[in-house]
């Protein structure tokens, strides 16, 4: 197994199977369309991630920083790599990309009721900020 920057398009379908399989964790939506990936990668190459194993993407994790905070999207392992320490590894490389970028700080989202991403996040040492409400606002 090993952990690569995604390439886009040649790994977009792949990636996107992924999230669209890995449950209601993952919310897809019009920033994950071509265009809107293709501009990602642009910003952060180094901050979106695969993991891939015999020619599959198996696990991906996308980092995102504006140079104030960072932002961590999309941590999917396939259902049959699950509960083998890929989650961890993905996250231990997007935290050690985050720092090495100057990121002193970083948020993630879970959705509620997610209590399995939510108990995954708390033992890497992520603590709920539940003082905080997120607002969101479509821009076109």
């Amino acid at each position: 197994m090993v952990l690569r920057q995604f390439q886009f398009p040649a790994d977009y379908e792949n990636g996107l199977h992924l999230w669209q399989q890995a449950g209601e964790g993952i919310g897809i939506g019009p920033s994950d369309q071509p265009a809107e990936i293709e501009k990602k990668l642009r910003r952060d190459p180094d901050l979106f991630l695969v993991a891939e194993s015999e020619g599959c993407i198996i696990g991906s994790v996308i980092g995102g920083f504006d140079g104030r905070r960072g932002m961590v999207y999309h941590l999917a392992v396939d259902a049959e790599y699950r509960h083998r320490g890929l989650g961890n590894r993905l996250m231990e490389e997007i935290e050690s990309r985050l720092r090495a970028n100057g990121c002193r700080k970083a948020y993630l989202l879970v959705k509620q009721g997610n209590d399995a991403a939510m108990r995954f996040y708390e033992q890497r040492g992520w603590g709920d900020m539940n003082t905080i409400h997120l607002f969101g606002k479509t821009l076109d």
